[in-house]
């Protein structure tokens, strides 16, 4: 499939946020996707996945949450320095980010009222998670691994989940030294206690960033699966109810 693919700058209140933007070169509306990065920015793996999902007859598009740190690309054999940068985020103007990322959507003909999803990995999983919580027109939630979704602290996304209004794909890894499978079953029993619409896999001997090919945890199986997964997930949710015309 032929697609657009651009740069686009949008105003947030913590200043000027490029996104990759990723579409069917077909004239007509698309569902979107809203794509959100790992903890190492936003590079080449990422905006991959991005035109993948475009592939599949989606808009798409992939905020540099980083924006404020000078728009950094961290080598995945970088933790620390990763890990430092996330830490300096704060949900509040991350999720109002969001907010404007989803307000850009909008705006744009090739999306206009259709549905809008979101994805995201590591770092981009809670987020993806938390835009669940905070914002209704969102349809559907796909989160691959989200670190700290489920932590022992009261910021915890998990502590907002009655809040969600959109059924969600939960992917883990089981040997992922980042999420305890102690917060996975915590997630699992949260949502099913709220009455939550959800699937939850996790994959026997993956790790953390299983689905990233640029990475040493790259696991094929369980990424070819997930892949397979979230596509019938979003099909389900976003076109089957407002599909491309």
């Amino acid at each position: 499939m032929e697609l657009v693919t651009e740069t686009v700058t949008l105003a947030t209140p913590d200043g000027s946020m490029p996104a990759y933007q990723c579409r069917p070169a077909a004239e007509g509306s698309y569902p979107a996707l809203v794509v959100v990065m790992e903890a190492f920015g936003l590079n080449p793996h990422i905006k991959k996945v991005a035109e993948r999902f475009a592939g599949e007859g989606y808009a798409t598009i992939a905020p540099d949450l980083y924006h404020r740190f000078g728009s950094p690309i961290v080598p995945y054999d970088d933790i620390q320095t990763a890990i430092g940068y996330l830490n300096q985020l704060r949900d509040g103007p991350v999720m109002a980010e969001i907010g404007a990322v989803l307000a850009h959507l909008r705006a744009q003909p090739f999306v206009g009222e259709a549905p809008v999803g979101i994805t995201g990995f590591c770092m981009g999983g809670r987020v993806a998670f938390l835009a669940a919580c905070h914002y209704p027109e969102i349809r559907a939630a796909v989160p691959f691994y989200g670190g700290g979704i489920a932590a022992d602290s009261p910021k915890a996304p998990i502590n907002q989940a009655e809040k969600i209004a959109c059924p969600l794909l939960l992917f883990f890894g089981e040997t992922d030294p980042l999420i305890p499978l102690e917060q996975v079953k915590r997630i699992e029993e949260t949502l099913g206690r709220l009455g939550k619409r959800f699937e939850l896999k996790v994959y026997p001997g993956a790790g953390h960033g299983f689905f990233c090919d640029e990475r040493g945890a790259y696991h094929p199986e369980a990424a070819r699966d997930a892949w397979t997964r979230a596509v019938a997930f979003l099909e389900a949710h976003l076109k089957r109810h407002g599909a491309a015309s």
